[in-house]
Protein backbone atom coordinates (compact mmCIF):
# COMPACT_ATOMS: atom_id res chain seq x y z
CA UNK A 1 0.00 0.00 0.00
CA UNK A 2 1.45 3.53 -1.15
CA UNK A 3 1.27 6.41 1.56
CA UNK A 4 -1.11 9.22 0.49
CA UNK A 5 1.18 10.99 -1.90
CA UNK A 6 -1.31 14.19 -2.13
CA UNK A 7 -3.21 16.79 -0.70
CA UNK A 8 -6.69 16.26 -0.02
CA UNK A 9 -9.69 18.34 0.89
CA UNK A 10 -13.62 17.64 0.86
CA UNK A 11 -16.41 19.00 1.84
CA UNK A 12 -19.92 17.57 3.01
CA UNK A 13 -23.65 18.62 2.17
CA UNK A 14 -26.15 17.34 4.71
CA UNK A 15 -29.21 17.84 5.77
CA UNK A 16 -31.57 17.14 8.97
CA UNK A 17 -35.39 16.78 9.09
CA UNK A 18 -37.08 16.86 13.02
CA UNK A 19 -34.24 14.99 14.56
CA UNK A 20 -31.61 15.97 16.66
CA UNK A 21 -28.34 16.09 15.14
CA UNK A 22 -26.01 16.30 18.09
CA UNK A 23 -27.53 17.55 21.50
CA UNK A 24 -25.61 19.46 23.36
CA UNK A 25 -25.48 17.54 27.44
CA UNK A 26 -24.91 21.00 29.07
CA UNK A 27 -28.25 22.74 28.11
CA UNK A 28 -30.48 19.78 28.36
CA UNK A 29 -29.84 17.56 25.00
CA UNK A 30 -31.07 20.40 22.44
CA UNK A 31 -29.92 20.85 19.11
CA UNK A 32 -26.52 22.74 19.29
CA UNK A 33 -26.40 26.54 17.71
CA UNK A 34 -23.90 29.12 18.11
CA UNK A 35 -24.88 32.70 19.73
CA UNK A 36 -26.56 33.77 16.14
CA UNK A 37 -28.82 30.88 16.17
CA UNK A 38 -26.93 28.37 13.59
CA UNK A 39 -27.45 24.54 14.03
CA UNK A 40 -23.81 23.08 14.62
CA UNK A 41 -22.68 19.06 15.03
CA UNK A 42 -19.57 18.85 16.43
CA UNK A 43 -16.29 17.72 14.70
CA UNK A 44 -16.16 14.95 17.66
CA UNK A 45 -19.79 13.62 16.50
CA UNK A 46 -18.38 13.47 12.66
CA UNK A 47 -15.63 11.65 13.64
CA UNK A 48 -18.02 9.31 16.10
CA UNK A 49 -19.73 8.39 12.76
CA UNK A 50 -17.02 7.75 10.37
CA UNK A 51 -15.04 5.71 13.12
CA UNK A 52 -18.97 3.86 13.06
CA UNK A 53 -18.79 3.28 9.45
CA UNK A 54 -15.29 1.86 8.91
CA UNK A 55 -16.13 -0.07 11.73
CA UNK A 56 -19.28 -1.68 9.64
CA UNK A 57 -16.82 -2.21 6.90
CA UNK A 58 -14.65 -4.19 8.62
CA UNK A 59 -11.55 -1.71 9.58
CA UNK A 60 -9.86 -2.40 13.07
CA UNK A 61 -11.00 0.87 15.30
CA UNK A 62 -9.72 1.91 19.19
CA UNK A 63 -12.29 4.13 20.08
CA UNK A 64 -15.37 2.44 19.80
CA UNK A 65 -18.15 3.62 21.77
CA UNK A 66 -19.54 0.86 24.17
CA UNK A 67 -22.70 -0.22 22.04
CA UNK A 68 -20.84 -0.34 18.82
CA UNK A 69 -17.83 -2.93 20.08
CA UNK A 70 -16.64 -5.56 18.09
CA UNK A 71 -14.70 -7.31 20.80
CA UNK A 72 -14.89 -7.75 24.31
CA UNK A 73 -13.00 -5.00 25.62
CA UNK A 74 -14.26 -3.04 28.18
CA UNK A 75 -11.41 -0.01 27.73
CA UNK A 76 -9.17 1.48 25.78
CA UNK A 77 -6.10 0.27 28.15
CA UNK A 78 -7.80 -3.48 27.54
CA UNK A 79 -7.86 -3.24 23.94
CA UNK A 80 -4.00 -1.84 24.09
CA UNK A 81 -3.23 -4.39 25.79
CA UNK A 82 -4.99 -7.33 23.42
CA UNK A 83 -1.84 -6.26 20.94
CA UNK A 84 0.92 -8.39 21.89
CA UNK A 85 3.61 -6.17 20.89
CA UNK A 86 2.18 -3.29 22.94
CA UNK A 87 1.67 -5.18 25.91
CA UNK A 88 5.07 -6.03 25.51
CA UNK A 89 6.14 -2.46 25.58
CA UNK A 90 3.62 -1.68 28.77
CA UNK A 91 5.11 -3.99 30.71
CA UNK A 92 8.84 -2.75 29.83
CA UNK A 93 10.78 -0.75 32.41
CA UNK A 94 12.18 1.75 29.29
CA UNK A 95 8.84 2.27 27.16
CA UNK A 96 9.55 3.50 23.48
CA UNK A 97 6.88 5.79 22.53
CA UNK A 98 7.99 6.32 19.09
CA UNK A 99 7.19 2.49 18.45
CA UNK A 100 4.24 2.59 20.62
CA UNK A 101 2.99 5.00 18.25
CA UNK A 102 4.16 3.41 15.37
CA UNK A 103 2.57 0.13 16.06
CA UNK A 104 -0.91 1.63 17.16
CA UNK A 105 -0.81 3.18 13.94
CA UNK A 106 -0.28 0.14 11.86
CA UNK A 107 -3.03 -1.90 13.95
CA UNK A 108 -6.14 0.88 14.03
CA UNK A 109 -7.17 3.34 11.07
CA UNK A 110 -9.01 5.84 13.64
CA UNK A 111 -5.62 6.25 14.95
CA UNK A 112 -3.67 6.40 12.00
CA UNK A 113 -6.35 8.55 10.30
CA UNK A 114 -7.31 11.01 13.38
CA UNK A 115 -4.66 10.64 15.81
CA UNK A 116 -5.02 9.59 19.53
CA UNK A 117 -3.37 9.99 22.95
CA UNK A 118 -2.09 7.21 24.81
CA UNK A 119 -1.87 8.08 28.68
CA UNK A 120 -1.90 4.60 30.60
CA UNK A 121 -0.38 4.30 34.04
CA UNK A 122 2.56 1.75 34.74
CA UNK A 123 1.90 -1.78 35.26
CA UNK A 124 3.67 -3.24 38.09
CA UNK A 125 7.69 -3.56 37.07
CA UNK A 126 6.75 -1.61 33.64
CA UNK A 127 6.89 2.08 32.59
CA UNK A 128 3.30 4.63 32.42
CA UNK A 129 3.04 5.54 28.68
CA UNK A 130 2.09 8.61 27.25
CA UNK A 131 1.87 9.29 23.71
CA UNK A 132 0.76 11.62 21.37
CA UNK A 133 -0.06 10.90 17.82
CA UNK A 134 -1.00 13.61 15.63
CA UNK A 135 -3.31 12.39 12.68
CA UNK A 136 -3.75 13.84 9.10
CA UNK A 137 -7.28 13.20 9.02
CA UNK A 138 -8.77 17.41 10.15
CA UNK A 139 -12.67 17.74 10.16
CA UNK A 140 -14.43 20.95 10.94
CA UNK A 141 -17.66 21.80 12.80
CA UNK A 142 -20.88 21.43 10.28
CA UNK A 143 -22.43 24.76 10.58
CA UNK A 144 -26.32 25.26 9.27
CA UNK A 145 -26.65 27.16 6.29
CA UNK A 146 -29.54 29.33 7.40
CA UNK A 147 -30.32 29.66 11.32
CA UNK A 148 -32.26 26.63 12.86
CA UNK A 149 -35.66 26.46 14.29
CA UNK A 150 -35.72 23.99 17.39
CA UNK A 151 -38.76 22.39 18.43
CA UNK A 152 -39.35 20.76 21.93
CA UNK A 153 -41.80 18.54 23.05
CA UNK A 154 -42.50 17.75 26.59
CA UNK A 155 -42.78 13.88 26.48
CA UNK A 156 -43.63 11.28 29.94
CA UNK A 157 -42.98 7.78 31.42
CA UNK A 158 -46.36 5.88 32.31
CA UNK A 159 -44.99 2.65 33.38
CA UNK A 160 -43.08 1.17 36.32
CA UNK A 161 -39.19 0.66 36.11
CA UNK A 162 -39.81 -1.65 39.59
CA UNK A 163 -42.50 -3.76 40.83
CA UNK A 164 -45.20 -2.29 43.06
CA UNK A 165 -49.01 -2.47 43.89
CA UNK A 166 -49.56 1.02 42.05
CA UNK A 167 -48.77 2.28 39.00
CA UNK A 168 -45.99 5.25 39.72
CA UNK A 169 -46.67 8.90 38.66
CA UNK A 170 -45.76 9.87 35.54
CA UNK A 171 -42.17 11.02 34.66
CA UNK A 172 -41.66 14.06 32.76
CA UNK A 173 -39.27 15.15 30.33
CA UNK A 174 -38.38 17.30 27.39
CA UNK A 175 -37.16 15.78 23.54
CA UNK A 176 -35.90 18.29 21.22
CA UNK A 177 -35.48 18.17 17.60
CA UNK A 178 -34.44 20.66 14.27
CA UNK A 179 -37.55 20.23 12.03
CA UNK A 180 -35.15 21.06 9.04
CA UNK A 181 -31.66 22.28 8.09
CA UNK A 182 -28.85 21.92 5.74
CA UNK A 183 -25.29 21.54 7.09
CA UNK A 184 -21.76 21.58 5.89
CA UNK A 185 -18.37 20.72 7.32
CA UNK A 186 -15.19 20.63 5.66
CA UNK A 187 -12.17 18.79 6.04
CA UNK A 188 -8.70 18.00 4.85
CA UNK A 189 -6.01 15.07 4.55
CA UNK A 190 -2.06 16.56 5.45
CA UNK A 191 0.58 14.36 3.63
CA UNK A 192 3.28 15.12 6.20
CA UNK A 193 0.70 13.72 8.98
CA UNK A 194 0.59 11.10 6.53
CA UNK A 195 3.88 9.87 6.51
CA UNK A 196 4.54 9.86 9.75
CA UNK A 197 0.92 7.81 10.67
CA UNK A 198 1.21 5.13 7.57
CA UNK A 199 -1.91 6.70 6.27
CA UNK A 200 -2.18 5.13 2.79
CA UNK A 201 -4.19 6.12 -0.87
CA UNK A 202 -6.22 3.24 0.59
CA UNK A 203 -7.41 4.49 3.71
CA UNK A 204 -8.28 8.21 1.81
CA UNK A 205 -10.76 5.97 -0.17
CA UNK A 206 -12.19 4.46 3.01
CA UNK A 207 -12.78 7.54 4.77
CA UNK A 208 -14.26 9.08 1.38
CA UNK A 209 -16.07 5.92 1.26
CA UNK A 210 -17.48 6.57 4.55
CA UNK A 211 -18.14 10.73 4.43
CA UNK A 212 -21.09 9.35 1.82
CA UNK A 213 -22.63 6.77 3.90
CA UNK A 214 -22.17 8.50 6.91
CA UNK A 215 -25.74 8.17 8.45
CA UNK A 216 -26.22 4.59 7.46
CA UNK A 217 -26.78 2.12 10.71
CA UNK A 218 -27.17 5.61 12.87
CA UNK A 219 -30.70 5.21 13.16
CA UNK A 220 -31.66 5.96 17.06
CA UNK A 221 -34.52 7.94 19.01
CA UNK A 222 -32.81 11.20 18.50
CA UNK A 223 -32.04 10.40 15.03
CA UNK A 224 -34.72 8.02 13.45
CA UNK A 225 -33.81 6.28 10.19
CA UNK A 226 -33.84 8.68 6.89
CA UNK A 227 -34.32 11.98 9.03
CA UNK A 228 -30.00 12.37 8.60
CA UNK A 229 -28.84 12.45 5.25
CA UNK A 230 -25.70 13.02 3.08
CA UNK A 231 -26.73 15.16 -0.57
CA UNK A 232 -23.34 15.62 -2.03
CA UNK A 233 -19.84 14.68 -0.85
CA UNK A 234 -17.12 17.18 -2.49
CA UNK A 235 -13.48 15.50 -3.25
CA UNK A 236 -10.48 17.83 -4.75
CA UNK A 237 -7.25 15.95 -4.58
CA UNK A 238 -4.25 18.10 -5.00
CA UNK A 239 -1.13 17.11 -7.30
CA UNK A 240 1.41 17.07 -4.87
CA UNK A 241 2.06 16.56 -1.15
CA UNK A 242 1.65 20.55 -0.25
CA UNK A 243 -1.33 21.23 -2.77
CA UNK A 244 -1.52 23.93 -5.06
CA UNK A 245 -3.91 26.04 -3.01
CA UNK A 246 -4.62 26.64 0.28
CA UNK A 247 -7.48 24.33 2.24
CA UNK A 248 -9.21 27.90 3.24
CA UNK A 249 -8.83 28.88 -0.51
CA UNK A 250 -10.82 25.36 -1.34
CA UNK A 251 -13.21 25.29 0.71
CA UNK A 252 -14.08 29.21 -0.35
CA UNK A 253 -14.70 27.39 -4.00
CA UNK A 254 -17.66 25.84 -2.79
CA UNK A 255 -20.90 28.55 -2.56
CA UNK A 256 -24.26 28.34 -2.19
CA UNK A 257 -27.53 30.71 -2.95
CA UNK A 258 -31.03 30.45 -1.53
CA UNK A 259 -33.77 29.60 -4.01
CA UNK A 260 -36.27 30.22 -1.44
CA UNK A 261 -36.91 33.17 0.57
CA UNK A 262 -37.34 30.33 3.47
CA UNK A 263 -35.24 27.42 2.39
CA UNK A 264 -36.60 24.10 3.97
CA UNK A 265 -34.11 21.76 2.86
CA UNK A 266 -31.09 20.72 0.38
CA UNK A 267 -33.30 21.58 -3.02
CA UNK A 268 -33.98 24.95 -1.73
CA UNK A 269 -30.59 25.57 -2.44
CA UNK A 270 -28.36 25.40 -5.57
CA UNK A 271 -24.57 24.49 -5.12
CA UNK A 272 -21.70 26.15 -7.16
CA UNK A 273 -17.77 25.15 -7.66
CA UNK A 274 -15.69 27.61 -8.56
CA UNK A 275 -12.74 25.19 -10.62
CA UNK A 276 -9.28 26.22 -9.76
CA UNK A 277 -6.82 25.22 -12.17
CA UNK A 278 -5.12 22.13 -11.89
CA UNK A 279 -7.49 20.76 -9.11
CA UNK A 280 -9.12 17.82 -9.36
CA UNK A 281 -12.57 17.65 -8.05
CA UNK A 282 -15.11 14.46 -8.15
CA UNK A 283 -18.65 15.22 -6.46
CA UNK A 284 -20.37 12.43 -5.31
CA UNK A 285 -24.27 11.63 -4.43
CA UNK A 286 -24.76 10.68 -1.17
CA UNK A 287 -26.56 6.95 -0.61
Amino acid sequence: MTILDHKIDFAVVLSVTKANPNGDPLNGNRPRQNYDGYGEISDVAIKRKIRNRLQDMGEAIFVQSNDRKSDAYGSLRERADANAELEKILKSKSASNDEFARIACLEWLDVRSFGQVFAFKADKGGSSVSVGVRGPVSIHTATSLDPIDITSTQITKSVNSEPGKERGSDTMGMKHRVDSGVYVFYGSINTQLAEKTGFTNEDAAKIKQALITLFENDASSARPEGSMEVHKVYWWEHRSKMGQFSSAKVHRSLSWEKLSEEPKGFTDYEFKVQRLEGLTIEMIDGQ
